[in-house]
């Protein structure tokens, strides 16, 4: 059983729409580590998992980090280092003109196994929390609307965590980027409750543009069609592989 933090931030103000309320992202960066995970290795500053500043998913070019930072729909409002014994730090976006929030936590990379079960107790709602953001509430773990993994498929080396997982209330949105994710959470999502809005068929680089691309979807309350096209569009660019191929990568689950 893993603690959770009841944490109060208070970030510098940016305005929210009159009359919105606001909606929530909570994303679990599993940073890429060379030594913990069972992963091929990558060049040693990208892959050291207690790094985040250097790490492949996190500080690196297309890390989820430096990425949303440069991103021009979203402002970095807050960051906190170690809000937890787990994440190593933890950066908090607005979607610029909207009360969308993004909470985006970096695990150190040897809690691999706490960052999967933290997922999967979130989107359960065994997990639930929230922060205040200019006297906004704003819900993470199992209190947001939508819950993104990036990292290593950890279930390709290490079972499901033995929880008993319930069904949440919320029925939230679920993102995991991480190779052949279909295979592997497709069903522990279901299982919980929640919606498995865009997982993998294969191998891939989970980077920060597929998950910043199927994030405005989202945003924008479009279909989970239209948010698996975004993810494979920014796939097929950035990776320069074929659109029917990145297509076929990424998986929407149809009830």
């Amino acid at each position: 059983m893993f603690i959770i933090s009841f944490l109060l931030f208070i970030a510098a103000p940016l305005t929210i729409p009159a009359g919105e309320s606001t909606r929530s992202i909570h994303v679990f960066v599993a940073l890429c580590d060379n030594v913990n995970q069972g992963i091929v290795p990558v060049p040693s500053r990208l892959g050291d998992g207690q790094d985040p500043d250097q790490n492949l998913y996190w500080g690196a070019l297309y890390g989820v980090k430096s990425y949303f930072i440069k991103a021009s729909e979203w402002k970095l409002i807050k960051t906190v280092i170690n809000p937890n014994k787990n994440i190593l730090e933890r950066c908090i976006f607005q979607r610029k003109g909207t009360s969308v929030f993004l909470v985006a936590d970096a695990y150190d990379g040897a809690k691999i196994e706490n960052t999967i079960t933290d997922l999967l107790k979130s989107s359960s709602g065994l997990f639930r929390d929230t922060i205040t953001i200019n006297n906004q509430r704003v819900g993470i773990y199992g209190n947001a609307g939508l819950l993104a993994y990036v990292g290593h498929n950890g279930l390709m080396d290490f079972s499901a965590p033995s929880i008993e997982l319930e069904k949440s209330d919320k029925n939230v949105d679920v993102i995991v980027l991480a190779c052949k994710s279909k295979s592997y959470f497709e069903q522990l999502i279901v299982k919980t409750g929640s919606n498995p809005l865009l997982l993998t068929t294969g191998f891939m680089a989970p980077e920060a543009y597929t998950l910043k691309a199927a994030l405005d979807g989202w945003a924008n309350n479009e279909s989970s069609e239209k948010i698996r096209l975004r993810a494979a569009t920014a796939y097929h660019q950035y990776q320069k592989c074929s659109l029917m191929g990145a297509k076929a990568l990424f998986y929407t689950y149809k009830r």
